[in-house]
């Protein structure tokens, strides 16, 4: 039986709980989905995220720490995001996820707000609040060294260089909404505003070791199911050739070949200087292989990692990444085809706690306001503002992160920047979380995932981009719309479950809902199925659908998407003269949900196990007639 970590930040002490019982953990499996069940059980969905009523779960999975099962190195953060206001979790690699677990827990629960900054030191079991008052201020490499050395004296040395640390910079002490939580100093939980959740908290770092092994359930099974999952990897092209060698922004080339790499905040979807960032490219001049190998997350067999180095001024530095995301935000969004200056933007997120896609995303978003003339002179402050400049990008995100001047404009999210300089309909946002790196009139069901997307615009939701681009596991027809409803569903629920395993989407790539489950099941020594590990992931997702509705009440109005890709045909490229046809997709997508006008009725939650949140629902009046 597992363990939950309960942080009161309000009397600055620590309480050790039981996980919820089989019963429960079988319905929610762990991560992403336990986490989605405290926040209904416990969080108003009305609160404001940056009250100290909100709570903060870092939560790991069934799989994560598990040795043997391919890429279970991940953890999420779950939380109300300040960005979007919708219940949100965003998941994270590397290796602090399986320390958390080797340290004894399988998830952190934090609530409340302290006086003074602290951070929550975790080794064997014993956990601890401790003061952070010298670490505030401080970047997340910085910060994670800090205690790291502290450590050294009390633990060992030896043993302190495996001190995993999660941990926010700058933007989450000043609240930045799409400030993040950086963990192994290059890994983020990216998306949504978590590093503010966690500033607002005056909550710096949780650093964790531990000795602990996670048990296996079926042996038998366990071994049968590793020798198939590994076999499955290593004959799969993408993720025993592809992303080993040119990492994740090997779609650099591809994406853009099929005229949806969003170029200039969406204006269109070809960006002349996309060899000048990719994959390729970033392998050939930029990438230190020796360095990378300590990048791998734990129990990765594809190794997808990049680390980089700049060596020529004025863009010096080095660090994890750029990945496919970072590379098209502070790129093709920007207008940017300059490596350098791309990899040394990147190189600030992480240590400023920035999210990569939102930042770059919001830089495109201000300098298409400019060029239409909507920001008055006098708030540049001298700024050279105009695409493709790389100075531009490395300043952006220094005033970003320190709320300077117009970067307290930019440090609210594009949405609220756009609205502030009377241009709204130049936000590509969904529910306020900008879209990331694909263009989806090209690819109808992609666009379909975003509009649906539960946590706001995301790209991992349901990876459309996977058939209709890629052909994997079979090859969709990218500009019809039939069908697509029930395809981006099914994918919907599947991801759900993924991310309460947890474990990398990458293998999916290799093997699918059949091996995942019998996964699952060696592990804990249940019997999953297929089907029962659908309809864990349908019931994750409609959970999360009922806690936005009561967020946001009545509406007719919960999945959409931005006026520009609804009614603006793409003007050049294989995708010209498309736009996204939702109207067409969204009746089916309904009805294979079982849902009213985007909200689960009274029948599909019973359904699911959820005569709960269908009470709650219905208290509020928002359950569908």
């Amino acid at each position: 039986m597992g363990r939950v970590l309960r942080v009161d930040l309000w009397s600055e002490k620590v309480y050790v709980e039981p996980l919820p019982p089989e019963g429960v953990l079988r319905k929610w499996l762990g991560g992403r989905g336990l986490g989605v069940y405290y926040m209904l059980k416990e969080v108003n969905p009305k609160i404001d995220p940056l009250s100290p009523e909100n709570k903060a779960i870092v939560a790991t999975g069934p799989v994560t720490g598990v040795a043997g099962i391919p890429a279970a190195g991940r953890w999420c953060s779950v939380t109300k995001a300040p960005l979007t206001n919708t219940i949100h979790d965003s998941q994270s690699g590397g290796k602090f996820g399986p320390e958390l677990k080797f340290a004894g827990y399988d998830l952190v629960i934090i609530e409340g707000r302290a006086e003074k900054p602290v951070y929550l030191w975790i080794y064997d079991g014993k956990a601890e609040l401790r003061d952070a008052k010298h670490l505030w201020g401080k970047d997340t490499h910085a910060t994670t060294d800090t205690i790291i050395e502290e450590q050294s004296p009390v633990i060992g040395r030896d043993d302190a260089k495996h001190i995993k640390v999660a941990c926010i910079g700058p933007a989450g002490e000043r609240l930045v909404r799409f400030a993040c939580i950086i963990n192994d100093k290059n890994r983020a939980a990216g998306r949504g505003g978590h590093g503010a959740v966690w500033g607002s908290k005056n909550f710096k770092a949780i650093a964790v070791r531990g000795h602990f092994k996670p048990p296996i359930g079926n042996e038998a099974r366990f071994k049968e199911v590793v020798v198939k999952s590994m076999d499955l990897i290593k004959k799969s092209p993408v993720t025993s050739e592809g992303l080993p060698k040119y990492g994740t922004a090997i779609l650099v080339n591809i994406i853009n070949a099929h005229g949806i790499f969003p170029t200039r905040n969406f204006q269109t979807g070809v960006f002349t200087e996309a060899e000048k960032i990719s994959g390729e490219t970033i392998a050939k001049e930029i990438m230190d292989w020796e360095k990378y190998r300590e990048e791998i997350c734990w129990g990765c067999p594809i190794g997808c990692a990049r680390y980089t180095r700049i060596t020529k001024p004025p863009f010096t530095g080095e660090g994890g990444g750029p990945e496919y995301e970072t590379v098209w935000a502070l790129g093709a969004q920007t207008g940017t085809g300059d490596l350098a200056a791309v990899s040394k933007a990147n190189y600030l997120c992480n240590e400023l706690g920035l999210d990569t896609i939102s930042m770059g995303h919001v830089i495109g978003t201000f300098l298409e306001l400019v060029e239409k003339g909507k920001i008055p002179p006098e708030k540049l402050r001298g700024l050279k503002v105009n695409w493709g400049s790389g100075e531009t990008l490395v300043e952006l995100a220094w005033r970003t992160a320190y709320r300077s001047g117009v970067g307290d404009d930019l440090a609210e999210g594009a949405l609220r920047l756009a609205r502030k300089y009377g241009a709204p309909e130049l936000a590509m946002v969904v529910r306020g979380q900008e879209l990331p790196a694909y263009d989806p009139r090209g690819v109808q069901g992609h666009g379909l995932a975003y509009a649906t997307s539960n946590r706001g615009g995301c790209h991992l939701r349901a990876y459309m981009i996977s058939p209709e681009v890629l052909g994997i596991p079979v090859k969709a027809d990218r500009f019809e719309t039939r069908g697509k409803g029930k395809m981006t569903k099914e994918m919907q629920d599947a991801f759900a479950a993924i991310d309460s395993m947890v474990v990398c989407k990458f293998v999916t790539f290799a093997y699918y809902v059949e091996v995942l489950s019998e996964q699952v099941s060696a592990v804990t020594g249940w019997d999953i199925t297929p089907g029962e590990f659908y309809r864990i992931g349908e019931r994750i997702y409609n959970a999360e659908r009922a806690f936005n509705v009561l967020s946001f009440g009545d509406g007719e109005d919960y999945d959409t998407l931005p006026k520009r890709l609804l009614e603006e045909p793409m003007p050049e490229g294989p995708a010209k003269g498309h736009v996204v046809r939702l109207k067409e997709m969204l009746p089916e997508y309904y009805e294979a949900r079982g849902w009213i006008r985007g909200r689960p009725t009274r029948a599909k939650l019973e359904e699911l196990d959820l005569k709960w949140v269908a009470d709650k629902l219905e208290e509020e009046g928002l359950l569908p007639a």
